[in-house]
């Protein structure tokens, strides 16, 4: 990037909450009267001066003061993280279109699953479910030596799946009626209606990646 600022990378989740000096001082003197939790004492607080602090922020306080000890019990995460994702790249790969911050347009990438690697993508005017053929076209054509793409996942938009279905309830969509002309044994599981995210990733990652890879190329 010849002389250009590289952009700062965003700090994700809530941020916290400083306290003024008063506020620590209030947490201290109701502490010394009640002998209390950050629970309790946020509902002491809120009630008595109207003042409505986090308890997580009056924990932090008394955390600084050596007013109470950490409990590693509850850094432990409580459920065991699975990571869903393919064991071999190009097993299965996710589209998904998302409205770009940085210029308005529609951007829509090719995400490998097990490598979240980018095959394919591009920024367009529209979401439409042509622009999405094309860029399954180009992940094909630049990585079909290797490997045969397997399975496509996405959600259920309408560049992906018909609004409307025929006169016997049947539906079909430009997308998949792309696939079923070619000879490629590429399955398309459909995602759950209510749950999209729960077979497609690529809406959480898209923000982070994608965009990430596009700024690249705008900045060159």
């Amino acid at each position: 990037m010849k002389n250009k600022k590289p952009w700062a990378p965003k700090q994700f989740g809530r941020p916290k909450m400083t306290l003024s000096e008063s506020d620590s001082h209030l947490i201290l003197e109701i502490y010394k009267e009640q002998n209390s939790g950050a629970r309790r004492l946020e509902k002491i607080i809120e009630h008595k001066y109207g003042r409505h602090i986090p308890h997580n922020a009056i924990h932090r306080v008394l955390l600084e003061n050596c007013l109470r000890n950490e409990n590693n019990k509850k850094k432990k995460r409580r459920k065991p993280w699975i990571r869903y994702e393919r064991k071999h790249s190009l097993t299965a790969v996710h589209l998904d279109w998302h409205t770009s911050r940085f210029n308005g347009k529609e951007v829509c990438v090719v995400l490998d699953d097990s490598s979240r690697f980018i095959l394919s993508g591009g920024e367009f005017s529209a979401a439409t479910a042509e622009a999405s053929i094309d860029l399954m076209r180009k992940a094909l054509e630049e990585f079909g030596e290797i490997r045969w793409i397997r399975e496509v996942i996405t959600d259920h938009g309408s560049q992906f799946f018909a609004n409307k279905a025929d006169k016997n309830g049947d539906s079909e969509s430009a997308f998949s009626h792309s696939w079923r002309k070619t000879r490629l044994n590429i399955s398309w599981p459909e995602s759950s209606i209510l749950r999209p995210m729960a077979k497609s990733k690529n809406g959480t990652i898209l923000t982070r990646k994608a965009e990430n890879y596009l700024m690249i190329l705008t900045n060159f």
